[in-house]
């Protein structure tokens, strides 16, 4: 499904494994995510100058303001979302596409949307070079989603709005999952959101966290 090139020698299986073991001593059990970790190429996902810090738990710029995701939360928000079989995943805020790439290990599609379009335009390109079959991806407003290929079994959303985009959970089919963080600069709390019925919907409020803000429309620059 990928081909693991770049930088082989400094990302050895070693640094790979210590990160396996940090996320463990966190809380994170699930074996398969654990897995995803130890073998999706983060280092691939950031830029070569960044490549000898790829498996440090810690976020990472991008560029445009933006930041791949710490692995711990790329952990964390994936294994809440994997209660029984994925089919459709819509990801929101898709960045260098590394969560995309861990969610794809369990999807049958993920489907991903980027609102800035040098990224958008350099992960569709990634996933190319990396041979994902079964990652699509959208230029275009996070807040709207992908209503044509929904409802979604889960739905990830790796920027944070101040309130719970009313679209996205039209798109969560029923007993569909989504984790978002929600808040502002100072205070965002990681939410998982089930649906449960036409319109029904069920809470929880977990980590305290820190994500970049979530914006509407989309960004050519």
């Amino acid at each position: 499904m990928m081909n693991d090139h770049r930088g082989i020698g400094m990302t050895s299986e070693r640094t790979r494994t210590r990160l396996v073991r940090q996320l463990k001593e966190m809380g994170i059990s699930n074996p398969l995510v654990l897995n995803a970790i130890q073998t999706v190429p983060r280092h691939l996902f950031v830029d070569e100058g960044l490549a000898s810090r790829a498996y440090e738990n810690t976020a990472l710029p991008i560029g445009h303001g933006q930041t791949i995701s710490q692995p711990y939360i790329v952990a964390r928000m994936t294994e809440l979302l994997l209660v029984g079989e994925l089919g459709k995943v819509l990801e929101i805020g898709a960045g260098c596409g590394y969560q995309s790439a861990v969610l794809a290990q369990f999807a049958k599609q993920v489907y991903a949307v980027e609102r800035i379009a040098p990224l958008a335009l350099k992960l569709r390109e990634r996933i190319q070079q990396l041979r994902y079959r079964n990652i699509l991806v959208r230029h275009g407003d996070g807040m709207e989603g992908w209503p044509e290929n929904g409802p979604f079994d889960a739905i990830l959303v790796a920027a944070a709005p101040v309130t719970v985009p009313p679209k996205l959970l039209e798109q969560l089919k029923i007993g569909g999952r989504m984790v978002l963080p929600v808040g502002d600069r100072d205070h965002q709390v990681l939410l998982l959101i089930t649906r449960e019925g036409e319109n029904s919907y069920k809470e929880q409020k977990l980590d305290a966290v820190s994500f970049v803000p979530m914006r509407s429309g989309v960004s050519k620059i």
